[in-house]
């Protein structure tokens, strides 16, 4: 079991993920006395989004690992107050979900699993970054928030998945000394895994407008 905290790489069990197809009958024609038609109402704001899970390669551990990520994140601007100057209604990126982290190493005989509770997410086109505070381990991540990056591939392009340990978040101290600093909220490297199996779906936003104040 050496080596248990820094082998794990993966993400939780993959979830396989259903889209409900609704199919909306067109609307009938206007009569032809009619001079206006009526105001189309008006549709909801979309909500930025990742869904999905997926094995990943990464070239750092043994072939016969098994790696895997699912991550459920959906945005809930605003809804996480801190008790900061400009903190009170919380952060446009504010986000609720789950990330999951699997990661099976048959040569040490050990399953590292991992379950974290969203906090931020942030979208840019196809690509997202997600953050999450780990709830229960077996590996002693507890409390630990961990960054997690998708890009939803295009194009026949795989996904992408980056996260926040391993080859990233290292501070070289003066004396030599290295120390893995603490993750902050929708805070992780660029994508730079490919998905070798199942994939994520990113839903993009733009930022939503700060609420009025009472």
């Amino acid at each position: 079991m050496k080596n248990r905290k820094h082998a794990l790489v993966l993400a939780g069990t993959a979830a396989a993920l259903a889209a409900t197809l609704i199919a909306a009958a067109p609307a009938p024609a206007a009569p032809a006395s009619a001079t206006q038609a009526a105001p189309a109402a008006q549709a909801a704001p979309k909500v930025a989004a990742v869904h999905g899970g997926g094995t990943i390669r990464y070239p750092y551990v043994p072939a016969s690992h098994d790696i895997r990520f699912t991550v459920d994140a959906e945005a809930a601007p605003w809804s996480r107050p801190f008790p900061a100057q400009g903190g009170e209604q919380g952060m446009p990126v504010d986000a609720r979900g789950k990330v999951t982290i699997y990661h099976a190493m048959p040569d040490e005989n050990v399953i590292a699993v991992g379950e974290a509770e969203v906090d931020c997410l942030v979208t840019g086109g196809r690509t997202a970054t997600v953050t999450a505070v780990v709830t229960s381990s077996n590996v002693g991540w507890e409390g630990k928030r961990i960054g997690i990056s998708v890009q939803d591939g295009e194009r026949g392009n795989p996904d992408r998945l980056g996260f926040s340990w391993g080859i990233a978040n290292v501070d070289v101290q003066p004396d030599g000394s290295v120390s893995e600093p603490r993750v902050g909220t929708c805070m992780a490297p660029a994508p730079f895994t490919e998905v070798t199996k199942g994939g994520f779906k990113v839903t993009p936003a733009p930022l939503p407008p700060r609420p009025s104040t009472p």
